[in-house]
């Protein structure tokens, strides 16, 4: 293995990476660095979040710095808040025996007159969310005209995130000779696009890229009926005490409210989304980063840029609805090397979407049975046991009790003392667990069985009790099939497939009955809603209720009004 020195960086960037402890570059910045170091062209690199992709473009972003122009020479793009300040702070670090270097993030959510008075006291590099740097650039508060490289830092989900536009905008500002380097966790046809209008014959490194997920994780998934999901989570969490752990919902309203009965029921959980200001969104991540909190709760948007050690699991309480946004969370975990879990709590009729992520990720997900209370309890035991040996016993400071305590045990004899210990730490998970009923839902069972069931679970089963139908202007002319059109349902919503029921398609729309509870929320979801660039109609459909009799005449007449209106 190559050390840093051999990657030809320079010995200011070298102390302070020895400062912070890197000791060996990690596959990305080994291969990566020469290139950028030596090269004058463009690159792609294709590389799974936690890898080190910061330093890979942080180190030799500095190298093209001329401390001495107080201009914006390096500009770096990232989709969140969170990414950008923590690209800023790992780049501070890198550059810490290089004086006269000014790194400014660039935003929402922050004072924009204090980024602008950082950017115009002599930035030299700028890390932005695009959004804000539009902003500023709208403004004339700052010149990208002598940017030197510009750097697309998780570029997929600034895509997924509807920011081609602005990308657009922001890269046509700076000079055509820059270089361009684009980092991405996957390889998707906009990211390509986007490779291909502002690169010159970029250069394409592959470490994992292209949906393949981290070898370092366990991917792993439980199936309990969807009522039991709250309660399997809670049965993973206390049969492994040291659990350190990002849940993630679909939606930020899911995300608060499974915080707050998280800590409503005992457990340190908060949340963290989009509805947060800034202040609230340091207060939850410092104190998830200083494990006062066991568990962060987020969205697939707020945990962008979380960049936390020793996270131990990462738990699909929903499933995301595309396979890049589940490459990113489970890349939150098994960072730098490390191990870690990747859970998803899942319902019988999404095991679909389990074989589904295999046959694009190219790895096994393991099925793993909820823990029963039997187990839970022999695993809090061990784990007491565990710190009651490794216990470190200041004898200076406990000897002047000793005596009273000894007097007051005299009369327990070691077997009773060691009941007692147990019994205080346990009563209280043997008394939640004594008559706890299996969650696990058998899948050998005929009426749990996914391949048997497939039309029903799919697609076909109209959900419980009564049920409302959308019309939305979308078909098999737009390159949709039932199983892409409920995942393009499912993100929009929020929802899950067990809220769907049939689906009925046309060339030019198509009628989706809906659990009559959701009916309102999911048709609220569309206001905006747009399909490659295209704008989303609905509307309520005919009221069949899952029949499947529709008249079609009508059908016609509802889409060429939404289609002109």
């Amino acid at each position: 293995m190559s050390s840093f020195e051999s990657l030809g960086i320079r010995a200011e960037i070298l102390r302070a990476l020895a400062d912070l402890g890197f000791e060996t570059p990690t596959p990305v910045q080994e291969k990566t660095i020469p290139l950028l170091l030596t090269g004058e062209g463009d690159m792609v690199a294709l590389a799974q979040t936690g890898t080190g992709k910061t330093a890979a473009f942080g180190i030799p972003l500095l190298e093209l710095i001329d401390k001495d122009q107080k201009l914006v020479q390096a500009l770096v793009l990232a989709p969140t808040r969170e990414l950008c300040v923590q690209i800023t702070k790992d780049i501070e670090h890198f550059a810490k025996h290089l004086p006269g270097i000014k790194v400014v993030p660039v935003y929402g959510g922050a004072n924009i007159r204090e980024q602008i008075r950082g950017i115009q006291r002599g930035a030299n590099v700028v890390v932005a969310t695009p959004g804000r740097l539009i902003d500023l650039l709208e403004r004339g508060a700052v010149d990208l005209g002598h940017v030197r490289v510009a750097v697309l830092d998780e570029a997929d989900e600034m895509l997924n995130m509807g920011f081609q536009e602005d990308l657009t905008t922001i890269l046509d500002r700076t000079p055509k000779e820059k270089r361009t380097w684009l980092f991405s966790a996957t390889m998707s046809q906009d990211v390509r696009r986007i490779a291909k209008n502002y690169m010159r014959e970029a250069q394409e490194v592959s470490l994992g890229g292209g949906n393949k997920a981290n070898a370092s994780i366990n991917h792993q998934y439980t199936v309990v009926m969807a009522r039991d999901r709250y309660i399997a989570l809670k049965r993973f969490v206390d049969a492994d005490p040291d659990m350190f752990a990002i849940v993630f919902c679909r939606t930020k309203q899911d995300t608060q409210e499974l915080a707050e009965n998280l800590t409503r029921d005992g457990y340190n959980a908060d949340a963290i989304h989009g509805d947060l200001s800034q202040q609230q969104r340091d207060r939850v991540m410092e104190r998830y980063r200083g494990k006062n909190l066991q568990m962060l709760i987020a969205t697939d948007v707020a945990a962008r840029g979380i960049d936390v050690s020793n996270v131990s699991h990462v738990i699909h309480f929903d499933l995301p609805g595309e396979v890049e946004s589940y490459t990113h969370r489970s890349g939150r975990t098994g960072r730098a090397g490390k191990s870690g879990i990747s859970l998803s709590i899942i319902g019988s009729r999404d095991v679909f979407k389990i074989r589904n992520l295999e046959r694009q990720l190219k790895v096994h997900f393991t099925y793993t049975r909820v823990p029963d209370g039997a187990e839970i309890c022999e695993r809090q035991l061990l784990t007491l046991i565990g710190k009651i040996k490794n216990v470190k016993v200041d004898e200076a400071g406990i000897a002047r009790f000793l005596d009273a305590v000894e007097l007051d045990l005299a009369d327990l004899s070691r077997e009773d003392l060691i009941k007692r210990v147990v019994s205080l730490e346990f009563n209280r998970f043997i008394k939640q667990y004594k008559d706890a009923r299996d969650l696990n839902v058998d899948l050998a069972r005929k009426d749990h069985n996914p391949r048997e069931r497939k039309e029903k679970t799919e697609f076909g089963r109209a959900p419980d009790g009564p049920v409302r139908s959308m019309f939305i202007n979308l078909g098999t002319a737009d390159g949709m099939d039932k199983g892409k059109m409920l995942g393009y349902l499912c993100g929009i919503t929020g929802l899950t497939g067990q809220q769907f029921g049939r689906i009925l398609m046309k060339d030019m729309f198509s009628f989706i009955d809906i659990d009559a509870n959701y009916f309102d929320e999911a048709i609220g979801h569309f206001k905006a809603a747009n399909y490659k660039g295209r704008k989303i109609r609905v509307d309520e459909g005919d009221g069949s209720g899952g029949t499947g009799r529709r008249d079609f005449k009508a059908d016609k007449k509802k889409f060429n009004k939404a289609r002109h209106t």
